[in-house]
C-alpha cells in the first residue's frame, strides 16, 4: 500500500461540513483522475463514506484524524486501505498490522517522528509542514532520517508541490487548496480542472 500511494503521490484530504460535500469531493476527484482520498473522520458520516467507496475497485479510500484505537477499528471495519492519524496514536500501528493495514502516525520534531517510526508507523505525516519552512523544512528532516518516507501535509499547493518531491517527500497529503468547498458547491467543472493541474504538476 506505501507503493501505491508513493505512485499516486498526492492524497486529497477530504475535510468538509456535510457528508454530501465529502462525497462529491471523492467523485470529482475520481473524476479527475485521482486513485485514492483521506477522508478524515472530521467529516459528518465518514466512516459510512469509506464503506461506500472502499467498495469500489478504482479508489484506495484511507481514513484520516484517527486519534485512537476504536476509531480505527471502525474504519477498517469499512473497509479503510490506510489510517493516518494527527498524533502518536497509542495502538493503532498494531491494531493496523494485524488487519493488514497501513497505519501512517504523524510528528513534526525529529524525536517525535523517530518515535512514531519505531512504533510501527509505515511512514510518518510532517504536520503543518509549512508552518515548520515547508520544503526546507523537509529536506532538514530527509537528512537525518534518510530511510523513513516522510509524507509533508498542511499549507502543499500548486506553487511548492514540486518543491516538497524535491526535498524527498514520498507523497503529500493536500487539503483545502485541493479539496476547495466552494469549487465542489458552485463550480463542479473548475474543481475537477483543479485537479487535473495538481495531477499535471507531479508528470515531470
Amino acid at each position: 500500500m506505501l507503493t501505491q500511494l508513493s505512485t499516486c503521490r498526492i492524497v486529497p484530504v477530504i475535510r468538509t461540513s456535510s457528508t454530501e460535500l465529502a462525497y462529491n469531493a471523492v467523485r470529482l476527484l475520481l473524476n479527475a483522475g485521482f486513485h485514492t482520498a483521506e477522508i478524515t473522520l472530521s467529516v459528518p458520516g465518514a466512516v459510512e463514506l469509506i464503506k461506500q467507496f472502499s467498495a469500489q475497485e478504482n479508489v484506495l479510500v484511507g481514513a484520516g484524524t484517527v486519534l485512537n484505537a476504536k476509531e480505527a477499528q471502525a474504519c477498517i471495519e469499512a473497509g479503510a486501505k490506510y489510517i493516518i492519524s494527527p498524533v502518536l496514536a497509542d495502538h493503532v500501528p498494531e491494531l493496523c498490522k494485524e488487519a493488514n493495514v497501513l497505519c501512517i502516525l504523524s510528528g513534526l520534531t525529529p524525536s517525535e517522528i523517530y518515535t512514531a517510526w519505531n512504533r510501527g508507523s509505515a511512514a510518518i505525516k510532517v504536520f503543518p509542514a509549512h508552518s515548520m519552512g515547508g520544503p526546507g523544512y523537509l529536506k532538514s528532516l530527509r537528512s537525518v532520517f534518510p530511510s523513513i518516507p516522510l509524507v509533508p501535509t498542511g499549507g502543499v499547493n500548486l506553487h511548492n508541490i514540486g518543491d516538497y518531491f524535491q526535498a524527498g517527500a514520498s507523497f503529500v497529503g493536500v487539503g483545502s487548496d485541493l479539496v476547495n468547498t466552494a469549487l465542489i458547491e458552485n463550480d463542479p467543472a473548475s474543481f475537477i480542472e483543479l485537479g487535473r493541474k495538481y495531477l499535471q504538476s507531479i508528470e515531470t
